[in-house]
């Protein structure tokens, strides 16, 4: 018996028996509620209140409906039966102060169906999560890659890159409607993001990473860029910038008119020399310093299992059971270098190049060095 100061706690007997008096037709009213909040869904596109600017945004405001729609169900009998139950179960004038209500603990029919039930909301979650993100962000990897444009993002704001542009392109960033874009996206400086909330895509920008978002444009317009990540004081400051959506003919004249602009200016991309690094001054204790700083987002000093981003490099040049690296290459300092140098685009996502990560030789020397050191 539970005691309290010292007294015997008293069970009370409750007058309510059951589930309470009208449980059964409330249940009955909070149904007709969530099916009604279902079918609004059904049929109500989001696009009513928030304009769409790609293909894909159609795709994830279907799962977007599918959330409200479960969501706001679970929400309606949650709500529900806590303001009906602590109606009907409240304490009585007349309840000794240290009765215990109505117990419900080991009440096996009850635990069946609170268990059951979430389990049905999340496989329906999780069945349609995937049917929605799997062509989005798998399948289309294997599709033609369209224009490709980098967003690079800075303290506080974003320039781009496009074929046939010399140096980065400030202020808005134009793509013609109707067409396939594969857009990189990276920072120069801290962690950004890039989110266009018509476009329902949104990616992280981190320093030395090339995250990848893949699109068709479907609609002309002006949509605001927006910086998701906290990146300093100004961070505020980061949607000012615009998607601008364009017939293709006044794309191609805006290209022309940059192509003019930055016809003298220096590539902010430096060709990489082909020729191999020499590697025979690195230092182990400089590449250290310089992993942590440039690497370790993405990779950890562990087994090659241990994968963050990329698979882990403790006695990657050593380790008999993984004697290739993922370029097919053995495992060998001049190999490693070559990808620091080149870049990779394998299983594991895609690499940046010595350029992109902001290497020069003398660091990649170091990295290799390292990494050599860790047998």
């Amino acid at each position: 018996m539970m005691r309290l100061k010292g007294l015997p706690v008293v069970e009370k007997e409750s007058s309510v028996k059951g589930l309470g008096p009208g449980f059964w037709p409330f249940t009955g009213l909070l149904t007709l509620l969530a099916i009604a909040n279902i079918y609004f869904w059904a049929v109500t596109p989001l696009s009513r209140w928030m304009p769409t600017a790609v293909t894909v945004a159609t795709q994830i405001d279907e799962l977007f409906r599918v959330f409200l729609a479960v969501g706001i169900a679970l929400f309606i009998y949650i709500l529900g039966y806590a303001i009906f139950f602590s109606i009907v179960f409240r304490a009585r004038k007349d309840d000794p102060p240290d009765a215990l209500g109505v117990q419900i603990h080991d009440n096996h029919k009850l635990e069946l169906w609170w268990t059951v039930l979430p389990t049905i909301a999340v496989i329906l979650i999780s069945w349609a999560s995937v049917r929605v993100w799997f062509p989005i962000q798998i399948a289309s990897a294997s599709t033609p890659a369209g224009l490709v444009v980098e967003s690079i993002g800075h303290q506080w704001f974003y320039t781009f890159r496009y074929p046939g542009i010399n140096g980065e392109v400030t202020g808005n960033m134009h793509l013609p409607v109707g067409e396939p874009v594969t857009l990189n996206v990276s920072s120069e400086d801290v962690i950004h993001s890039f989110w266009v909330p018509a476009m329902r895509l949104k990616q992280d920008m981190v320093p030395g990473l090339i995250n990848v978002m893949r699109f068709t444009t479907d609609r002309v317009g002006r949509y605001r860029i927006i910086c998701t990540e906290f990146c300093g004081v100004e961070h505020g400051v980061m949607n000012k910038q615009y998607l601008v959506i364009e017939p293709k003919a006044q794309f191609a004249a805006w290209y022309h008119s940059w192509q003019v602009k930055n016809a003298t200016a220096s590539n902010a991309l430096p060709q990489i020399s082909s020729a191999p690094i020499d590697l025979s001054d690195g230092s182990a204790a400089a590449g250290q310093v310089l992993f942590s700083q440039k690497c370790s987002a993405c990779h950890a000093i562990a087994p090659f299992s241990k994968r963050i981003v990329g698979p882990g490099l403790k006695g990657v040049l050593h380790d008999p059971a993984h004697p290739n690296l993922l370029s097919g290459k053995p495992a060998t300092p001049a190999n490693v270098a070559d990808i620091l140098q080149h870049g990779l685009q394998g299983s594991y996502g895609q690499m940046p190049t010595q350029v992109q990560n902001a290497l020069t030789d003398k660091d990649i020397a170091n990295l290799v060095a390292y990494l050599n050191s860790l047998k």
